[in-house]
């Protein structure tokens, strides 16, 4: 008979460990993702080197246990949780369902609770039990049948205790654990132990004595005058400590080791869960499932060559391509479809064909496309220009539900209940094994998404009208997308030459770097080896560990940054590391993005983040970086793309808590901003309580982290951990701004009932977030509902601004008969080049174009300047 292997793991306590031990990391629908995907981490490195026949996650029921009977201040004093994790709770079980993984939590019971009564089971028939948690308590369970692993500050960084380990670590066996925490106590637990007992008396004691019972039977013999006082005045309360920290492993659970069997997850759903919480790494390890049940079968005409006749006054066009990155992607050919006829074109039939070309450029011929920015760019590669697009699949369904992300058409069209569509990996294949099938196979497939995008425009269009987004999809991210096809067509002239001096540079400057380090160290080493690093550090110049790994000390960024004040080598190895990964990343990474044509032609994800902002890709060039000036240093490679030209970047000043004073209607925010008074120190003045004069660099800082804060709904947790307070501090700052701005605190309270009575939120354009879970009874879900309804319709009207104030200046420049064009966007700014003789024009016309973009109850204000690079701009 096989052995079990029975794997327990305390959800709780890993979470926190999860939680704490990577940043806030977010998602692009705003939802902390943190301890999931910390978590998720650490159980596919369970499910791969333990292969447990039987596994259960235990969770804590709550707050209130049978120990707070014996003890009312059992567990008082601790932090209440961070909402950030908080939210995060129930992902976590979703992720737990779609792997199949039992839970089990227990009215007046701990985890710990249900793990130790099902260790004990599993240890009286023999099976073989692995406890996993963050909490050392659960260490008492350590047997010969059952290890307790438990996790430090690092989900990876675990210490194994059998019943060997932890008499080589304390010098008893693992059952006296629990009279160690009786003597010592235990903080985290507020068990409060005897009075002046740290560890390294209790272990002294139970070496000598074996137990608590024992240690009291002794008293005579501890000479030790303090110690034996402190022992004899709280007896009672040595005894009740160890009874709170003994584990129950008779507990009444309805579960038994049978009900854990375990069979796998169920890959369906992990992928489900995996899209909602945008985790792509772990989504590109999937093996994508077999294909379902066959397609219906439809006539595709592949045309040798097209007739002014074929081409209808509207028609349903598809550009396929195999890869994703259209900017570079080859072409295998465009499908067209309307109400008779399904035709596929090869792309060099569509190149010689008049009659094709001059379809495709007429504004007349409406065009239903599944991605129209996507068309028009790949399409311009080719020298076909594409006008008219009437309709477009990805950004209309996006527009109706912001909140799923789509990979290819067959994701979109399965939305509406349509299947006729097969996924692009079923019919090209995955990574290595990619592949062209035969041309009738390409011709079926992308003459399905055609016919597709035929059938189903009618209905999605229907859906805009009903939820009052017409005018957002056609005057706003219609035109858009074809404004920003020419961007990514264009292009921004990059200097490989600056690129590279920039490279030679910072190498230098490591170089330097690393005698420095060398000299203080006293020797050579490799400073990327997080081994040696640690030694030199811990060893050679002695300073304190805070965290160890498997393979030595931890050497994070988190780790040196908490020691950098003990030592001068510390800064060194920081700036080493920032400017290592500046060299490889941002360098090393811009030249191979640098096409034939000398520029980097970055894409626009139009339809991705939930409140209707812009992100960038191939390279993200929203996300270089400029705190250190060697990063801003980088912009000084982007320049324009003819002699005599120039960069211009304008971007608008605050516009979110614009959009905020706005719609919250303060009055101190709307005279702030109407006097053009600095909002920062304004805020200062009214949370502190003081003058203009004497508002401090510190004081600002604070306000300004709250007012951003503010927008993006952030806890007092979040805003302990960027200004360095504590929580307590942070949330009375909080609570002083609230007050300060009272109207802030009722926009809060209205928009959050708004969303309990609609179901969603909208942007000052009607940008609508759905919003489920803002009536969920679930504490959780409801708390990060309600913190998106505050700060989505702020951040997505901001975006919705800048949008409409690229289409208004595209517009204008054109009106105007002038050659500037327009090449990025980031974030609040929008980079152009021009050439000299239009700059004093677009000092005119920029600031007004997009000042009045949209009209606010305060003034929008645009900052600009103009250089020879991205850099002098700045």
């Amino acid at each position: 008979m096989t052995t079990k292997k029975i794997v327990l793991l305390d959800g709780n306590s890993l979470a926190y460990r999860a939680f704490f031990a990577l940043p806030l990391l977010t998602n692009d629908n705003g939802i902390h993702t943190n301890a999931v995907y910390g978590f998720t981490m650490m159980l596919q490195n369970i499910l791969e080197d333990e292969k447990p026949t039987h596994i259960l996650v235990a969770w804590d029921a709550g707050k209130t246990t049978f120990r707070h009977k014996t003890y009312g201040e059992y567990k008082g004093g601790r932090q209440k949780t961070p909402p950030e994790l908080s939210e995060q709770f129930p992902y976590l079980r979703k992720l737990l369902e779609a792997y199949n993984i039992p839970q089990y939590e227990l009215d007046q019971y701990e985890a710990d609770d249900i793990i130790g009564t099902l260790s004990k089971a599993g240890d009286a028939d023999g099976s073989e039990i692995v406890v996993i948690s963050g909490d050392k308590d659960l260490t008492q369970l350590a047997s010969s049948h059952t290890t307790v692993f438990i996790t430090r500050k690092g989900m990876t960084d675990i210490e194994k205790y059998t019943p060997e380990h932890v008499m080589e670590k304390y010098g008893i066996e693992p059952h006296q654990i629990i009279d160690m925490k009786g003597l010592m106590g235990d903080a985290s637990d507020n068990i409060p132990g005897v009075p002046g007992v740290g560890e390294k008396t209790a272990l002294k004691l139970l070496i000598e004595y074996g137990s608590i019972e024992n240690v009291y039977k002794s008293l005579a013999k501890i000479t030790a005058k303090k110690l034996n006082q402190n022992l004899t005045e709280n007896e009672a309360q040595a005894f009740m400590s160890k009874d709170l920290a003994t584990i129950e492993v008779n507990a009444p659970i309805t579960v038994n080791i049978n009900d854990l069997a375990y069979d796998g997850p169920d890959m369906d759903q992990v992928t489900t869960i995996y899209r909602e919480l945008k985790f792509k790494t772990l989504l590109e390890k999937i093996t994508p499932q077999a294909a379902e049940e066959p397609k219906e079968a439809i006539e595709v005409t592949i045309v040798a060559e097209l007739l002014d006749k074929d081409l209808s006054d509207e028609m349903a066009i598809h550009v396929e391509m195999m890869d994703e990155n259209y900017l570079t992607a080859e072409i295998l050919g465009i499908s067209l479809a309307d109400e008779k006829n399904i035709l596929f074109i090869p792309l060099e039939v569509a190149k010689k064909s008049t009659p094709f070309k001059n379809w495709l450029q007429n504004t007349d011929k409406l065009k239903y496309s599944s991605d129209s920015k996507a068309a028009s760019a790949s399409l311009a590669r080719q020298g076909l220009d594409a006008e008219g697009f009437q309709f477009d699949l990805l950004l209309a369904t996006y527009i109706v539900n912001p909140s799923t992300t789509y990979t290819d058409v067959a994701s979109i069209t399965g939305e509406f209940g349509y299947t006729e569509v097969e996924q692009d990996e079923v019919i090209y294949g995955k990574g290595a094994k990619k592949a062209i099938p035969t041309e009738e196979i390409i011709a079926d497939h992308a003459g399905r998404k055609a016919l597709a995008i035929w059938k189903l425009h009618a209905e999605i269009e229907e859906k805009l009208q009903d939820n009052d987004q017409y005018d957002l999809y056609h005057e706003l991210e219609l035109p858009l997308a074809a404004i920003l096809a020419k961007m990514e067509t264009t292009g921004v002239k990059t200097d490989r030459e600056t690129l590279l001096t920039i490279g030679t540079e910072l190498s230098a400057k490591l170089a330097t770097l690393e005698t420095t380090i060398y000299e203080i160290a006293g020797e050579k080493f490799n400073i990327n080896s997080p081994k040696q690093l640690g030694v030199i550090l811990f060893e050679k110049i002695g300073l304190t560990p805070i965290k160890k790994t498997k393979t030595g000390y931890s050497t994070a960024a988190d780790v040196l940054e908490k020691l950098e004040s003990e030592h001068e080598i510390i800064s060194h190895i920081l700036n080493y590391r920032q400017l290592g990964k500046l060299n490889s990343t941002y360098i090393e990474g811009l030249l191979k993005e640098i096409h034939e044509d000398g520029k980097i032609h970055t894409r626009f994800q139009q339809a991705l983040t939930t409140t209707g902002r812009l992100s960038s890709i191939n390279p993200n060039l929203q996300n270089i970086p400029v705190r250190l000036e060697e990063g801003r240093k980088i912009r000084a490679a982007f320049v324009p793309s003819e002699p005599g030209w120039y960069l211009f970047a304008a971007d608008y000043s605050q516009i979110e808590l614009r959009v905020l004073a706005h719609m919250s209607q303060d009055e101190k925010l709307i005279e702030a901003f109407r006097a053009g008074a600095d909002i920062h120190t304004k805020t200062a003045m009214d949370v502190f309580g003081v003058d203009e004069d004497s508002v401090t660099s510190d004081m600002r800082r604070a306000a300004k982290a709250v007012n951003f804060g503010i927008v993006y709904g952030i806890s007092d947790y979040g805003l302990s951990q960027n200004l360095d307070i504590t929580r307590k501090d942070a949330a009375q700052f909080i609570d002083t701004y609230l007050s300060s701005f009272p109207g802030v605190k009722q926009y809060m309270s209205d928009i959050v009932a708004e969303a309990k009575r609609k179901g969603y939120v909208t942007t000052l354009m009607n940008r609508r977030r759905y919003l489920p879970e803002i009536t969920s009874s679930n504490f959780n879900l409801r708390s990060f509902a309600e913190r998106t309804a505050m700060n989505t319709p702020i951040q997505g009207s901001a975006a919705d601004i800048i949008k409409k104030a690229m289409i208004e200046m595209a517009n204008r420049l054109e009106v105007e008969g002038m050659q500037t064009r327009m090449l990025l966007q980031v974030h609040d700014e929008l980079i152009f080049e021009a050439p000299q003789e239009e700059i004093e024009k677009l000092k005119e016309i920029v600031p007004e174009v997009m000042e009045s973009a949209l009209a606010l109850d305060v003034p929008l204000k645009v900052d600009w300047a103009f250089g020879l690079s991205w850099y002098e701009t700045k």
